[in-house]
């Protein structure tokens, strides 16, 4: 019996059962495919990743005694097709069963399905034993109940897998610590420097120069610096707990000109590949924590976990249950174009010109930056969700669909109406002021609403709330600023209008 074993991209899992096995008779296959470097455009740096990630898994698995078919993407027998490279394995190999890993993406996961309906050999497919939850965890934890709130499942998940837990209650007294994590950086604690890998990719840049791959996005060196090995991912997960995690919850929300990375872990691709699990993540950070408490506040800890085991797992428990229907929600009928300068940073509006060109430069902003400065700008504008969907598939080296698009068309974009974020995350300039020091050397001034210097948040947040009224009005999170907008003068709100109407429609002069 010969068996044709399938790893995707993000399915670099070293632990997995499979290679548990006798090896014998199994052939494991990569493939590096215009497949995937063409459905949408990527950063160069998410390409360069997922290939380099990939080949190191392949020597991998190949000095464990594991035989492995890998496709470059410029390699001869490549046909660029995944169901196609598949069959010519099969036929090449005399393959009698076919075995492949859930994909974490609802297009790959069809695609296999049909692949293996017409296949006559015996096909099985498995668990990528990478999450915490199974995909169907979440909808049955929220059936028969109108909201399905994070917090709840959250806290289910504290309980399930006794995380940070003493005699069934929440350790420290408190679930949840996200009060304490909001503050501004101003340079009290200094920030250790970022663990850089030096990753020599110059093969992969030469092959998507010759083979011509479109992408997006800077890369100036010829080494990748985030992890593509899982004991790379486990080095740069110890070096968190000792220089990060100390200072993390604090400032996982703060923005800052001069630095990328705060104190967050930069773990996100290793673990969104699958080099490395959650539990490992967690587990090691309550190991390092249980040991440091005296230094190391609960609400570092926690912020941190709620990240993984909370907001991750929702995530793709949110995918899987509303796929594919949840791809073409547009609830609140938005439609304008995204503009140019998501593409090359050129703005005045200096938030976002930070934002993006970290962006673009190292395929990377953080949660706050996502959400409420490119997200909360593409909002404002009335941009259409598939827009924005694409430009953050394709700009961060980390995003995958079951995690990007939730979070994109659902917490930023609100275009589900709610079946995620109970409002929606908008905010005018004052936000980004208490949040971040981008407003210090901006050509705007943060407390105008019109005029020529007038911040751009200002006049779209309340044009926003002004033309969503209809749907949003009877949000009761947001009564308190339909109060204040039913309260503005006629003329003030008339003149905030034609300054936002203004900005919509040219953006390149802002």
């Amino acid at each position: 019996m010969k068996t044709l074993r399938l790893i995707l991209g993000d399915q670099l899992n070293s632990k997995h059962s499979w290679f548990k096995d006798n090896q014998e008779n199994y052939i494991y296959c990569l493939f590096e495919m215009r497949q995937e470097t063409d459905y949408i455009k990527h950063h160069i740096q998410k390409v360069i990743g997922f290939f380099a990630a990939m080949r190191a898994f392949s020597t991998h698995l190949k000095a464990n005694g594991c035989k492995v078919e890998y496709y470059t993407l410029n390699a001869k027998e490549n046909t660029q097709d995944l169901t196609k490279n598949l069959q010519q394995l099969i036929t090449k190999h005399n393959i009698t069963h076919f075995e492949y890993i859930h994909p974490d993406e609802y297009r790959l996961d069809q695609q296999l399905q049909t692949f293996c309906k017409i296949l006559s050999i015996e096909t099985l497919s498995t668990s990528a034993e990478h999450f915490y939850t199974k995909r169907s965890d979440l909808s049955s934890f929220f059936e028969g109940k109108k909201q399905w709130l994070m917090e709840n499942f959250y806290r289910d998940m504290r309980k399930k897998h006794n995380i940070l837990m003493v005699n069934n209650q929440p350790e420290g007294g408190k679930w949840n610590y996200d009060k304490s994590n909001r503050n501004k950086w101003k340079g009290k604690h200094n920030i250790p420097e970022y663990l850089k890998f030096k990753n020599d990719v110059s093969d992969i840049l030469d092959v998507l120069d010759s083979e011509n791959v479109k992408t997006i996005g800077t890369f100036k060196s010829d080494y990748f610096e985030y992890p593509i090995t899982r004991s790379q991912a486990l080095e740069q997960l110890k070096y968190f707990c000792e220089h990060l995690l100390i200072y993390f919850g604090d400032y996982q929300d703060a923005m800052h000109t001069d630095e990328t990375y705060l104190f967050h872990s930069r773990l996100s691709f290793a673990m969104n590949c699958k080099l490395i699990s959650p539990k490992d993540i967690v587990t090691t950070v309550l190991n390092y924590w249980h040991k440091h408490g005296d230094d190391i506040d609960i609400s570092q800890v926690e912020g941190f976990i709620r990240q993984i085991i909370g907001w991750r797992e929702y995530m793709r428990g949110m995918y899987w249950a509303t796929m594919p229907e949840y791809k073409t929600l547009n609830h609140l009928d938005n439609t304008n174009p995204l503009p140019d300068f998501y593409w090359t940073g050129n703005t005045k509006m200096n938030c976002l010109k930070q934002s993006i060109t970290n962006s673009l430069d190292n395929g990377y902003a953080h949660h706050i930056q996502r959400l409420m400065i490119t997200g909360n700008y593409a909002l404002l504008t009335q941009t259409h969700p598939n827009a924005i969907d694409a430009w953050y598939l394709g700009i961060y080296v980390d995003a995958i669909e079951w995690v990007q698009l939730p979070n994109t068309r659902g917490m930023s974009q609100f275009a589900d109406g709610g079946k995620i974020a109970t409002k929606p995350y908008v905010s005018s300039g004052s936000y980004i002021s208490k949040m971040s020091n981008y407003c210090d050397n901006c050509y705007y001034n943060k407390k105008e609403k019109t005029g020529n210097k007038a911040c751009p948040f200002n006049s779209l947040y309340w044009n926003f709330l002004d033309d969503k009224r209809e749907k949003l009005s009877g949000n009761f999170r947001m009564k308190m600023m339909y109060s204040l907008l039913n309260k503005m003068n006629a003329e003030d709100l008339h003149n905030i209008k034609l300054r936002a109407q203004d900005i919509i429609e040219n953006p390149e002069n802002y």
